[in-house]
């Protein structure tokens, strides 16, 4: 599905109804009369409100419908085993989770975790990908298989509020928007010099429990020792194991003629997908100190 701009939320107060539920049909998974439901609702002040709206109808649909709601929703599924065809929007959600990337093995162990999940809920497990790694989202399968029956079905509409906020905000700009995105971000201070450090190339990788490393982004520092831009922005920090690499050799060694740290690197995890993170480095040719800033 190409990428549109999002409409402002004065001109979708204004559409048709039937304008309204073609902009909006996909926001719910297979879904349409969510936002028939809606629909009539209008104007909506802010963004969430109408997300608020949305949230409701599904609340107040018989329990019926909400499952056959929820059984439209697809497995979690690597290229190797996907059977049937996905909406734009989860193709791009599990994508960026990785789960397009999995290997053979991983696909067999999410294929187990699918038919388990199913036998023990009657509906497939559903989480918002984009909020996530994969080791992740292997953890909260993990995690979720052992849960209640109605603690699950909980957990699962749960997770339906988080991936329709953002999907909404595709679609829809305004006041009152939902909190969805944050952004990850760093700066280098020279301590020896007392001086941002420009010039330093900067990786930020995934790492996975098998130890493999995937590159998210790539920078270098400018003369306030940041990155030009966030090395993560405009979506969720996903839940998971990260690893900032810090390339200080060539820096360095055009101070003192040698290299001792050629390369640093910061291993840490995140938990909280909608708040920044901030972690600087501070070093001298021979040191360095990490921390999470604001």
């Amino acid at each position: 599905m190409p990428r549109m701009q999002p409409v402002p939320l004065d001109s979708v107060n204004g559409l048709s109804q039937a304008e309204f539920v073609t902009l909006l049909a996909e926001v719910f998974e297979r879904a349409a009369w969510v936002a028939e439901a809606v629909a009539p609702l209008r104007p909506f002040a802010t963004v969430t409100a109408l997300h608020d709206a949305m949230l409701a109808a599904v609340a107040a649909a018989p329990d019926k419908a909400v499952t056959e709601f929820l059984n439209r929703h697809p497995d979690l599924a690597g290229r190797f085993a996907r059977k049937d065809p996905l909406t734009a929007h989860s193709a791009r959600e599990q994508a960026g989770a990785g789960l397009d990337r999995l290997t053979v093995k991983e696909t067999a162990r999410l294929a187990e975790y699918n038919a388990r999940y199913r036998a023990n809920f009657g509906f497939p497990f559903i989480i918002c990908a984009l909020r996530h790694t994969k080791d992740a989202i292997f953890a909260e399968f993990a995690r979720r298989l052992v849960n209640e029956a109605a603690e699950e079905r909980r957990a699962a509409l749960a997770e339906i509020t988080r991936i329709t906020a953002l999907r909404l905000v595709t679609r829809v700009s305004g006041p009152g928007m939902p909190k969805v995105h944050a952004e990850l971000t760093t700066h280098l201070l020279d301590v020896a010099q007392g001086r941002p450090a420009a010039g330093v190339p900067i990786e930020l990788y995934t790492v996975s429990a098998d130890g493999s490393a995937d590159l998210v982004a790539t920078a270098i520092s400018d003369e306030n020792g940041r990155t030009p831009a966030p090395l993560i922005v405009g979506r969720p920090i996903p839940s998971g194991t990260y690893e900032l690499r810090f390339w200080l050799g060539a820096y360095t060694s055009g101070q003192t003629g040698s290299t001792f740290l050629q390369m640093v690197p910061v291993r840490f995890t995140t938990a909280e997908p909608e708040r920044d993170y901030h972690i600087p480095l501070l070093f001298t040719p021979w040191s360095y100190t990490i921390y999470r800033g604001s």
